[in-house]
């Protein structure tokens, strides 16, 4: 991702705010608390009509929770494209199958659109390995692992930080799977949604808070 010139220096750097959430959280802490995921409404989307209603409605919001999944690789020096992008809204989460889509312009679109917040972990990773699937210019990106170091919560990674910030536990079983099948099993979309629209939950709640 871009960094912009005065990122870092003296007179832009962000002071520590002392905050309420604990600065780390042991996988022991994380196991005790109960186990949620998303159960709103999910779109699958597989065609360019679908990819057209979708950003229909993700286009009219100012933040989304964003997510990528991709078929592991286990063998040396092997690589596989992203096969999915998650874009969650307050209502719905779009799953667009990007390994039988590709890259749309519609979807070229909304990443570089610098209106629409796109809210997530480990973003770098996500946008490097899509501009292997076309070249764009990444717009509206905001990584919540840098967002969490200015209220003084050291951890990183979704799974943590939904821990210390939502004050529940997040299941990555389906992690490492076939994003590649012929169809998503049910494991896998509500693993897909969940992490998407957690990105979308803890940034409305250190929004609520006054921590952004």
């Amino acid at each position: 991702m871009p960094i912009s010139k005065s990122e870092g220096s003296t007179s832009q750097r962000k002071k520590k705010i002392k905050s309420t959430y604990a600065e780390t959280i042991s996988a022991e802490e994380i196991n005790k608390l109960d186990l949620q995921r998303y159960e709103g409404k999910v779109h699958i989307i597989t065609t360019t009509e679908g990819i057209n209603k979708a950003f229909n409605k993700i286009n009219k919001k100012n933040a989304v929770g964003f997510d990528t999944e991709t078929k592991p690789a286990f063998k040396k020096g092997e690589f596989n494209d992203v096969s999915l992008i998650q874009i969650a809204t307050e209502k719905e989460v779009f799953l667009i199958r990007v390994n039988i889509t590709g890259l749309t312009p519609e979807i070229i679109h909304f990443l570089e659109n610098e209106n629409i917040k796109k809210i997530g972990i480990a973003l770098r990773d996500d946008i490097k390995d899509l501009q292997k699937l076309k070249d764009f210019n990444p717009g509206g990106f905001l990584e919540l692992n840098k967002v969490v170091k200015h209220i003084g919560i050291e951890s990183n990674g979704l799974r943590k930080l939904v821990a210390i910030i939502l004050g529940f536990r997040v299941s990555k079983s389906a992690q490492i799977s076939n994003w590649e099948g012929d169809t998503l099993t049910e494991k896998q979309i509500y693993y897909a949604a969940t992490d998407a629209w957690v990105c979308l939950e803890m940034y409305n709640e250190l929004l609520k808070k006054g921590y952004l």
